[in-house]
């Protein structure tokens, strides 16, 4: 099972973090050792002072593919759940400075925290237009729609699967939202996908 992450997926966020708009996908990898489930503590690493959220919409794909077309591309995903990816940006940004390559900040362990629940696209209000939302400690951080994606859901599956083999189980992060900000010890997350709560932990 993999976890591909997209990138600078709303416009918003790639102005506040002062990237370009890109014109194609920009994805990554998380290993599975990262994922943090059931609503378990994530405990911020010894290693970094400033760990970010970004809340995210993703994806489950449930069937083999390989050079995907968009037009078929809704067939290989029926679920859409919720997640985290914790950033590490002080590591990011010491990386990024020095051109070398972003695991150490994106892919640690804990780093993709993932909802235990997942929906059906056909029982969604509008599976164009899903929106969700994380509160800290009882207060929006951030709040997306999935209609102000720079790259669809199918345009994403479409690109990545020219170059990685999509299978079954893998998961996509589909890009965070503005209002990216550090968590601290104590703070509590709580995610929703429209209504649904699906988030609710603690940073320890």
């Amino acid at each position: 099972m993999k976890i591909i992450c997209i990138g600078r997926n709303y416009v918003a966020h790639a102005q506040e973090l002062k990237n370009d708009i890109p014109d194609e996908p920009v994805f990554f990898m998380k290993p599975d050792s990262s994922l943090l489930r059931n609503n378990d503590p994530f405990y911020i690493p010894d290693w970094t002072n400033e760990v970010h959220h970004e809340i995210e919409l993703v994806i489950k794909i449930n069937r083999l593919g390989k050079n995907i077309e968009k037009r078929f591309a809704h067939r290989y995903y029926d679920e859409v759940g919720l997640g985290v990816d914790f950033t590490a940006r002080d590591i990011q940004r010491q990386l990024k400075a020095k051109g070398l390559p972003w695991e150490k900040a994106k892919a640690f362990d804990q780093a993709a925290v993932l909802s235990g629940t997942f929906f059906e696209k056909t029982v969604l209000p509008d599976a164009e237009a899903i929106g969700f939302k994380l509160d800290i400690n009882g207060k929006t951080a951030q709040e997306g729609n999935s209609s102000l994606m720079i790259f669809s859901f199918e345009e994403i599956i479409a690109y990545v699967s020219k170059f990685v083999t999509l299978k079954i189980g893998d998961l996509i992060y589909t890009g965070t939202p503005a209002g990216v900000g550090p968590v601290k010890i104590g703070d509590h997350l709580e995610g929703y996908l429209e209504d649904k709560k699906l988030l609710d932990f603690m940073v320890k």
